[in-house]
């Protein structure tokens, strides 16, 4: 049975960080990444899947942020997890945004569903009170590059939450790929596969990790992807999702091919076509 989560048409496309770019070119017109700001922008074009990462302060409150450190992204420096909420509080991003809580950006967007990177083994904890407090199990979907960090989410949780492929995950699927004999191999715990094009000179993607993952009920969701005559392709090829900071391409892209979907949505419910 499809997860809550993944009940909306394919293909699904998520806003990268809040979707921080506006043109074909990929030319950056903000710095305002996983800020409000950002998400409202998304949700404004018809986005209802919202890509962000996740680190928790020194006192436990969970940001949604990219970065390890504030150094780069906003007009502080220190690393969150050193520091207090009361300090990340006073950062603004691109000097003018503050940082949000997680808790209030699924407040905020009750329709939306947020993808959500877990960056930091601090940040587990928080996530799992944030989502007990806000009833949100149905809406996030919960990956890591960390495979470690993201099985010990999935032992903690408790409730059903969508989960995507770690590393040794994909590795997995992507060996489960070679041979029908080796599918059970991939094992069936994530909801999806949310991989890039390519890896350390190596290709992730193929026909038959795509064929594979369907197989075995997973999506097949790529990132990031800001180049229009790649989302093309990748969308001609029968991915499930594409991860983008040019939400204003893959829309257009999407509506052009009948296949975007642009109604908010609660989870569960289906979206029409736009």
């Amino acid at each position: 049975m499809t997860h809550a989560y993944l009940s909306s048409p394919v293909p699904v496309a998520l806003a990268h960080r809040g979707g921080w770019l506006t043109d074909d070119q990929g030319v950056r017109s903000t710095e305002l990444e996983n800020t409000a700001a950002a998400f409202q922008h998304a949700v404004d074009l018809g986005y209802t899947y919202l890509e962000t990462d996740v680190h928790a302060t020194a006192d436990g409150v969970l940001m949604a942020f990219h970065d390890p450190t504030l150094d780069r992204a906003t007009d502080r420096t220190g690393a969150i997890g050193d520091l207090p909420f009361g300090e990340v509080a006073r950062a603004r991003v691109g000097g003018r945004e503050p940082v949000p809580l997680m808790e209030d950006l699924l407040g905020s967007w009750p329709d939306a569903r947020f993808n959500i990177d877990l960056k930091a083994d601090a940040a587990v904890l928080p996530l799992i009170r944030v989502l007990r407090r806000t009833r949100a199990w149905d809406r996030v979907c919960v990956g890591s590059f960390d495979q470690r960090r993201l099985d010990l989410a999935r032992r903690l949780f408790d409730h059903p939450v969508a989960t995507s492929c770690g590393p040794a995950d994909v590795v997995r699927l992507r060996i489960a790929s070679l041979s029908p004999l080796l599918r059970p191999l991939a094992g069936r715990t994530p909801v999806c596969a949310q991989i890039p094009l390519w890896q350390g000179g190596f290709p992730v993607l193929s026909r038959d990790l795509i064929h594979t993952a369907h197989r075995l009920g997973m999506q097949v969701h790529v990132w990031t992807v800001n180049d229009p005559r790649v989302m093309e392709r990748l969308l001609d090829a029968g991915v499930d999702g594409i991860v983008t900071d040019n939400t204003t391409a893959l829309r257009r892209i999407l509506l052009r091919r009948g296949q975007w979907t642009d109604r908010p949505t609660g989870p569960g419910t289906t979206l029409q076509n736009g």
